[in-house]
C-alpha cells in the first residue's frame, strides 16, 4: 500500500486549509515564490525515481537472504510497533547525522532553504537522499522486520511530519515530552543559534530528550527560519547541489591530501585552513537578516503559480503511465527543464535571457513528443499547453515593467 499517494489529496487539502485559515487571522505564512519553489523540490523529488538505481533496495534483499533473524510475523501488532519506533530511532541518527557531517547535510539542506514556515515546507525533500540515507534502515531488515512493514512505517513516519510544518499551532501541554509538534519542530527549522542542530525526531521527540539535542520554543527567542549559509534563489538545481559543489572546491583547493579528504565527511561548515582565509563563507548576520523575496509583476507570478499546476499534473501523469527507462527520464528532464525556467522568472531575471531558456524548453518539449510516439490525446494536451505558454511568453514579452528588469 503507498500511503504516500493516498495521503496526496490530504496534503493539498491542508494547505489550502492553511492558507486559508491565515489570511482570516491576518497571519498568512504563504508567499507565492517560496512556495512554488518547495513544491517544485518536492515534485522533483518524488521524479527521481525515474533516474535513479535502487541500490539501497538491492542492499535490504541481500540482508533480508543472507544476515538477517528470521522474519517477524507481518499481521502482529508489535511487528508493527517494534517496526514504527525503531524506523524512527534510525531516522533520528540519520537526520542528526544529516545536520553534522557535510556529505549528508548537503543532501537534507534543500528541505531546511525556506526562510517560511508552512505545510508546503514539509513538501520540500531532496533527490539526493538516495545516495546514503538508505544504510541506517540496514538494521531494520536485520532483525527480520518484512519489507512491506519497513515502508509503510517509513510512510506512517513521513506524513506525520507533514503536519508539524505549521505555524499556527501553539505548545501542546504534556504532547510535547513525547512527540515531535509543530512548537518542537519550527526549533528545528531556525537559524538562531540557540535552536540551531537540535529537535532531529520525525515522530518522537524522546530520542532528542535522551541524547542531548532537544531544545523548547522559546518565547524569548523568535525563531528565524531558514540556513545559515543563505541560498539566495529558487533555481532548484542550486538548492540540490550547492553544498555538493562547496565541498568539491574545498577539496579541489585544499592543500593537504588528507583535507582533500576530510572535506567530505567533516563536520558541516569545517573547512581546511587555508581555504577558510581565503575563501571563507558568509553566515547570515540575523540582526540584519531579510528574505529572500525579488519583487516580480503580478503576470510573473501567475506565470509561475501555473507552471506549478503544470509540473504536479506532469508528475501525476508519469506516475500513473507504465514507462520505459529513457521515457521516465525525457519526463524527469522536462520537469527539471520547467521548474528552473520557473524560477529564473520568480527571480527577477531579465526578460531576454530567460525567454532564450523558454524557447529552448519548448521545442524539447516538442522534440520529446515526436521521439516518445505519444497518442492523440497527450498531443493534444501538450500542443495546448505550449499554445498558452507562447501566448504568455509573447505577452511577457512585451510588458515593459517586465522588460525594464536588470540582467541577473
Amino acid at each position: 500500500m503507498d500511503l504516500i499517494e493516498l495521503a496526496i489529496p490530504f496534503f493539498v487539502l491542508a494547505m489550502l486549509v492553511e492558507l486559508a485559515w491565515g489570511v482570516k487571522k491576518g497571519r498568512n505564512t504563504y508567499r507565492l515564490n517560496d512556495s512554488v519553489s518547495s513544491l517544485s523540490l518536492g515534485v522533483l523529488s518524488q521524479a527521481r525515481a525515474f533516474v535513479t538505481l535502487g541500490v539501497g533496495g538491492y542492499v535490504y534483499h541481500l540482508v533480508t537472504e543472507h544476515f538477517s533473524l528470521p522474519l517477524m510475523d507481518a499481521n502482529s501488532v508489535w511487528t508493527w510497533m517494534l517496526a514504527i519506533v525503531l524506523y524512527d530511532f534510525c531516522y533520528y541518527w540519520l537526520h542528526r547525522l544529516g545536520h553534522e557531517r557535510t556529505i549528508l547535510w548537503a543532501a537534507h539542506v534543500a528541505h531546511h532553504q525556506s526562510e517560511e514556515y508552512n505545510l508546503t515546507t514539509a513538501l520540500r525533500q531532496t533527490s539526493t537522499g538516495f545516495l546514503f540515507g538508505w544504510l541506517f534502515y540496514i538494521p531494520m531488515f536485520a532483525l527480520g522486520i518484512p519489507a512491506e512493514v519497513v515502508v509503510t512505517a517509513g510512510a506512517i513516519n513521513l506524513i506525520y511530519q507533514f503536519w508539524v510544518h505549521t505555524k499556527h499551532v501553539g505548545k501542546l501541554g504534556w504532547y510535547e515530552a513525547i512527540f515531535v509538534t509543530p512548537s518542537n519542530h519550527r526549533v528545528h527549522h531556525a537559524q538562531n543559534d540557540v535552536y540551531l542542530d537540535r529537535n532531529y525526531g520525525g515522530i518522537f521527540i524522546l530520542w532528542d530528550r535522551l541524547f542531548g539535542t532537544f531544545q523548547e520554543e522559546l518565547d524569548e527567542e523568535p525563531v528565524v527560519f531558514g540556513i545559515r549559509g543563505p541560498l539566495r534563489s529558487f533555481n532548484p538545481i542550486h538548492a540540490l547541489t550547492h553544498i555538493y559543489v562547496d565541498m568539491a572546491k574545498d577539496s579541489w583547493r585544499a592543500q593537504r591530501w588528507s583535507d582533500k579528504l576530510r572535506v567530505w565527511v567533516a563536520r558541516t561548515g569545517w573547512q581546511p585552513v587555508e581555504v577558510a582565509e581565503r575563501y571563507p563563507r558568509h553566515k547570515n548576520d540575523l540582526s540584519t537578516f531579510t528574505k529572500y523575496d525579488p519583487e516580480v509583476p503580478a503576470i510573473v507570478s501567475r506565470y509561475g503559480f501555473f507552471q506549478l499546476v503544470v509540473v504536479i499534473a506532469l508528475l501525476v501523469y508519469l506516475l500513473l503511465s507504465e514507462l520505459s527507462y529513457w521515457q521516465g527520464v525525457a519526463g524527469w528532464a522536462m520537469l527539471l527543464a520547467t521548474t528552473m525556467t520557473t524560477a529564473y522568472w520568480l527571480e527577477g531575471r531579465a526578460v531576454q535571457a530567460v525567454m532564450r531558456w523558454e524557447w529552448l524548453r519548448l521545442v524539447a518539449l516538442g522534440l520529446a513528443m515526436v521521439w516518445s510516439g505519444a497518442g492523440a490525446g497527450l498531443i493534444t494536451a501538450v500542443g495546448i499547453y505550449g499554445l498558452v505558454n507562447v501566448v504568455w511568453l509573447w505577452w511577457m514579452g512585451r510588458d515593459t515593467a517586465i522588460a525594464a528588469q536588470p540582467v541577473t
